[in-house]
């Protein structure tokens, strides 16, 4: 499991930014919380001490993505889109952050004109594939039961 903690920081030139863990730390939220009723961006952002603006703009993100709907109303808010064991955190992370690759190589792409030659090429494909599998193999339910926390119907 130690891998996969320390994937998370490989993205996007090696280091997640703030988008992916705040989208991850307010779905983890959302799915412990959200069970009954939707979950305001307000309470999110105060529990794990985002911007409640900020917080907003990931959902917005997330919301588009299918990840997450909203509620409007009195007791309005947001609720995950579908359980949190099919909600892959490759695809929170492409929701929010556009690319995974956290090295982009050119002769993975057929750009590079060292690509015949080029001793890396097939060194970045691996670490490439590697974190796409990991994050992609991953769900929002084994984060949850990773931190230690505990989904509402358990």
């Amino acid at each position: 499991m130690e891998i996969k903690r320390r994937a998370f920081y490989l993205v996007n030139g090696m280091k997640l930014s703030t988008k992916g863990r705040y989208g991850l730390k307010a779905l983890v939220d959302l799915a412990v919380n959200g069970d009954k009723e939707a979950v305001s961006a307000g309470s999110i952002a105060q529990r794990q001490d985002i911007s409640e603006g900020y917080l907003e703009q990931l959902l917005a993100r997330l919301k588009k993505a299918g990840i997450v709907v909203s509620a409007r109303g009195a007791h309005g808010g947001y609720f995950l889109a579908r359980p949190a064991e099919q909600i892959r955190v490759g695809d929170v992370l492409r929701a929010l952050e556009g690319s995974i690759e956290p090295a982009p190589c050119p002769g993975l792409e057929g750009e590079c004109t060292d690509a015949s030659s080029c001793v890396t090429k097939n060194l970045w494909r691996r670490i490439n594939e590697g974190l796409t599998k990991i994050v992609d193999e991953t769900s929002l339910r084994a984060l949850i039961e990773e931190s230690g926390q505990k989904l509402p119907t358990q």
